[in-house]
Parts: structure tokens; sequence; C-alpha cells
């Protein structure tokens, strides 16, 4: 029977991830499995409990949002140990990719019976940052500042934050010049955002790389070119399904390696609530990390 550690922030979503625990840890001890709770002050604070608790072979729960589990699976990477995850978040983009259920029985059954599997992680360097390792996607330009207005945002949650972060961001931005490269080759433009994705959700569950893959060794590059504002809105719509990529103003690639440069100090972002200017590189780790996830159907 496994044994697990709970990493709990009790200042992050308030009562949401103590109570998303309380229902899975019932079910978790009803089946005989051993479950423990760490209660961390700051995301290093819950990357060194994880740690901790992978180093004694405990299956460790990253119990939060998107910035939790980044920020947890992020220390366990190439450790080797076992990560599960309880989403309680307001994206909870990465549990979505890998398509976990949402309900306690669910999560229950995925942590008991489920099958660990290998996943990717990506390095991210920078002059700020010497090297974090994040999950599902690194960022930078509108959408970064998005994201920052979304997570200052007092009065709204969930997609409305980040929509009203998102029109905050747009309102004020002008075009920017990129340099991005993928793999060695240089790709130049004038636009928006750059964003290099392991999952293909980020931005509170919008579907940014809809090719994307967790296990596939590949980041997708996607670029968007500079629009018209009520173009780009329609393109913020429209990723709510990934239409957005059949877009001119759209370009995907794919790269292990990707070096993203702008003419001005633009924000970057990363799970794992990494958050500077560039220059920025992301670079895969090909199934750096074990997750669990469901367990075989068997027939």
């Amino acid at each position: 029977m496994r044994q697990f550690t709970a990493v709990v922030n009790p200042t992050a979503g308030g009562a949401t991830s103590a109570a998303a625990l309380l229902g899975v840890a019932r079910l978790l001890r009803e089946a005989g499995a051993g479950l423990e709770a760490e209660y961390s002050h700051s995301l290093a604070h819950a990357r060194e409990l994880a740690r901790r608790a992978g180093d004694r072979g405990r299956v460790v729960l990253a119990v939060g949002g998107d910035g939790m589990a980044g920020g947890i699976g992020g220390a366990l990477s190439g450790t080797g140990a076992l990560l599960g995850l309880v989403p309680a978040g307001r994206g909870n983009d990465f549990a979505r990719a890998l398509k976990l259920p949402t309900d306690p029985a669910g999560l229950a059954r995925v942590l008991l019976d489920g099958e660990p599997r290998s996943v990717d992680t990506i390095e991210v360097t920078s002059a700020v940052h010497d090297r974090a390792v994040v999950l599902g996607s690194v960022y930078a330009g509108v959408d970064a500042l998005a994201n920052h207005h979304a997570n200052s945002a007092r009065l709204l949650r969930g997609t409305a934050s980040y929509y009203a972060g998102a029109l905050r961001a747009v309102a004020g931005w002008r075009a920017t010049r990129y340099r991005v490269t993928v793999d060695g080759e240089e790709h130049a433009f004038t636009g928006y955002t750059v964003v290099a994705a392991n999952s293909g959700y980020y931005g509170f569950n919008r579907l940014i790389a809809p090719a994307a893959e967790v296990d596939d060794g590949l980041l997708e590059v996607v670029m968007i070119h500079d629009a018209p504002r009520w173009l780009f809105f329609k393109l913020m719509n429209e990723l709510e399904t990934g239409a957005h990529v059949h877009r001119p103003q759209v370009r995907v690639l794919r790269g292990r390696e990707i070096r993203i440069e702008a003419d001005r100090a633009i924000p970057y972002g990363a799970d794992g609530e990494v958050e500077a200017a560039v220059p920025v590189t992301a670079r895969v780790l090909p199934g750096a990390l074990r997750v669990l996830t469901e367990p075989a159907r068997t027939s």
C-alpha cells in the first residue's frame, strides 16, 4: 500500500486546498494507505518538503493549483520520486492535460491504483533564475503580464480574473520585436507573445497548444504575431478550443530548446510562480518526472 505525504500551502487558495485534501484523505485512509500532511509557508518551503518526502520513498501529493504542481513537480524532476496531484487551484491546467478526475473518489482511485507515467519537465534559465524546473509552459509577453494582473486581482477569481487581467494587459501593450531561437534556428517577428508549451493548457484552461504532449520530448512553440486589438481578443476566445492555431497571425514550431529574446525587457512567466524578464531559455527534460495517472482499464 502506498504511503503519501501531502504538501499544502494553507495561504494559497484559502480553504480550497485543505478542503480538497480532506475529501481525498478520508478515502485514502479508509483504503489503508498512510497519509501525512506537511504545511508550507512558501513555494520554496514546499519544494524542500517535497524533496524530503521523496527521499523517504513516499508519494508526494501536490495540493493546490498549477503553481504548487509546477513547483513540487520541478523539485522532484530527475529524482525518481513519485508525484500525485490533488487539483485545488483556479486553472489546474497540468492536471487537465493528464486527464485526471476532479471528484474525490476519482482522485483517490488514481492515487491508490494509478500507474506511474514518465512525463517531461522544462528547465528554465535566465539572468534572474540560474535554474528552475517547471511542468506546463514558459510564456513571454502580454500573457505573462495578464497572468500577473490576474494573480494580483482581489475581487475576481478564476476565468473572470484572467479576462480582466488580459484586458488590462492588452490595453497598454505596445508591439514587441521578438527573436526566438528554436534548436539553433532563429525566428524574428513583431507581436504579442511566445509560449513554449509542454502541456496544451495554460492561463486557466486555455488550450494554447492543442498538439502538445507531456511525454514526447518536445515543446510546442506558439508565436502570436502583431494584429489589431479586436482580432487579438477574437484569438483569445478561440483559445477555448485551440482554433487560434489556424489563424495566419499564429505560428507553431516544435523543438527541444527555445530561447526567447525581445527588444525590451518584457515579462515572462512559468508554472511554479517564476516571474522575471526576458531573455529566457526553456529546455525540455524528457521523461524526468514520474506522476500518477489513471489506472489502465481491463476488459
